[in-house]
């Protein structure tokens, strides 16, 4: 336990610095765009090939990738994995080569079937909107090729043990990305808000290059070296046959994510944008804690599986999941009660006003909601991952993307923005649910109901530290008023009252798991204070 919980340490601490700059990243983007078209536009070009990363590299391929990996190392040595991993890299530069060519010409021709959109009666506006988005979509998907290829690499790092570099991949990205758009600003002038958005696609490009070239290195350093050899072995099949079903549950969620996309640029010019500066804000705790801990533990649960040992699979799984939702439930309950000043502090300057951050705090609000299923999703998918079961997720996707779809529908023409994230969040607890269920059917000793306790006492320190930040925001704003400056103080006194409340509770009912986060919040100011001295 006590090396998992580093290797989680060294994940969260380094995700968490990488989504700290990824919000630094949409700050910088916000103050210079805004919430115009151009800035919904990119949001939504960027994720095409964003999804297309998840649904190929992330999700299928990684979920195919380590168990195969796991195993191919225990029958045939390191060399044996070495050399799968050479294939399947080479497959994927084939694979993504292929989409990106052909996503690039649907796209570019954007020419031709926009006019025909106006001509069937689709709003110009929104033709508009989505010709911007696909112009800039053609310039970013060849960023799809060199993370897939990180994705890979990365996978094959966690197999051996190594989590810093794959970690540190989202790192590259955000610098390069505020980098360049800081260059875009410096050389362009402010009236030529199209030549700075060709500065940051600029930037991202590059951000995906050093994402594959610095893992791909630490992989050569443990003595892989790189090769094309598409080769159909018994291990890249494997692979394929478990992809195929995971792909099409990928595939639901990109069509799922993509079409709220679209929907958000129907609304008007700042959806999408608000829609998805408020996803960023849900990936700070999902990505520097759940998928920290999922990251670290599907190798775990994945080895357990391939050597026939459910006890020591149910319990890792239980372990991650009393991590996840231990952090995920509070930082709900957190963002809920001060998604407003939260917004205003993080976003509000330059073209960002005061009319979009109130557009944009309900929708934080309601995406908040989602946060624990969030959580609980990312790790029970990797339990049947662990086991092969690549059809369950499918169709818990197929449930979240009807749900999705319905709500949407339902919900944007009298709620806006709001609607659709709204919608979102009720995806996301069909998906939680449809997976518990068959979890129980599928492995009993992976049910929720060892959690069930933990989950109602983390609960209530939640909803005990939101009643005091609530206290707490009300009356700094009742003395002192709104403002950037006076917001970041409040919501600095509102985090350490939180934080404390939380942690009083917590300890006073015996929440699980708050030994072992104690012990590595010791062990990480220990080093600090190592390193200090040193």
């Amino acid at each position: 336990m006590g090396q998992a919980l580093r290797n989680v340490g060294i994940v969260s601490g380094v995700t968490m610095a990488s989504r700290v700059l990824g919000l630094a990243r949409e700050m910088a983007i916000t103050a210079v765009f805004g919430t115009t078209a151009l800035a919904s536009a990119y949001a939504t070009a960027f994720t095409l090939p964003n999804l297309f990363r998840r649904l190929l590299g992330e999700g299928a391929l990684t979920a195919a990738l380590v168990p195969t990996l796991q195993e191919e190392t225990r029958k045939n040595g390191e060399a044996g994995a070495r050399r799968l991993v050479s294939e399947v890299a080479s497959w994927t530069l084939l694979a993504t080569g292929v989409i990106v060519l052909l996503a690039m010409l649907g796209l570019g021709a954007h020419g031709w079937w926009a006019p025909r959109l106006e001509a069937a009666g689709i709003a110009p506006d929104t033709v508009a909107r989505w010709a911007a988005g696909a112009r800039l979509g053609a310039v970013l998907f060849p960023y799809l090729v060199t993370v897939c290829l990180a994705a890979v690499f990365s996978a094959a790092l966690q197999t051996r043990g190594h989590f810093l570099e794959p970690a540190l991949n989202p790192v590259w990205l955000n610098l390069s990305a505020m980098g360049l758009l800081g260059l875009g600003v410096w050389r362009v002038a402010a009236g030529d808000p199209a030549g700075r958005m060709d500065w940051l696609c600029a930037g991202v490009l590059l951000g995906g290059a050093l994402q594959m070239i610095v893992p791909g290195l630490a992989l050569m350093r443990l003595g892989w070296r790189p090769s094309f050899t598409p080769a159909r072995s018994a291990g890249v099949r494997q692979i394929a046959l478990l992809m195929i079903p995971t792909l099409f549950s990928s595939a639901i969620y990109l069509v799922n994510t993509t079409l709220s996309r679209l929907f958000a640029l129907s609304v008007n010019d700042a959806a999408a944008t608000i829609l998805n500066l408020s996803t960023r804000l849900m990936e700070l705790p999902i990505g520097v804690f759940a998928i920290a801990v999922s990251t670290v533990f599907f190798p775990r649960i994945a080895r357990h599986a391939a050597d026939g040992r459910p006890d020591l699979l149910a319990a890792d799984y239980r372990q991650g999941m009393r991590l996840i939702l231990l952090i995920n439930v509070p930082a709900a309950f957190g963002l809920a009660v001060l998604a407003g000043p939260i917004s205003r502090v993080l976003f509000q300057r330059g073209a960002f006003t005061a009319a979009d951050t109130a557009m944009m705090a309900p929708v934080v609000g309601v995406g908040a909601l989602a946060l624990p299923c969030l959580a609980f999703v990312s790790l029970a998918l990797r339990a049947f991952y662990a086991h092969k079961d690549t059809r369950t997720p499918v169709r818990a996707a197929i449930w979240s993307f009807l749900t999705n779809v319905v709500a949407s529908l339902a919900l944007m023409g009298p709620f806006g923005v709001t609607g659709l994230a709204f919608a979102a969040t009720l995806a996301v607890g069909v998906q939680a649910a449809y997976l518990q269920h068959r979890l129980v059917r599928f492995a009993p000793a992976l049910g929720f109901g060892p959690l069930r306790r933990h989950l109602a006492r983390v609960m209530a320190a939640a909803a005990a530290m939101a009643a005091v930040v609530d206290l707490v925001r009300r009356g700094w704003e009742n003395a002192l008023g709104p403002g950037v400056w006076r917001d970041a103080a409040g919501l600095a006194i509102c985090v350490v009252a939180g934080l404390t409340v939380f942690a009083a509770v917590a300890w006073g009912l015996r929440v699980e798991g708050r030994e072992e986060l104690a012990a590595l919040v010791r062990r990480k100011l220990g080093r600090a204070r190592e390193s200090g001295g040193g």
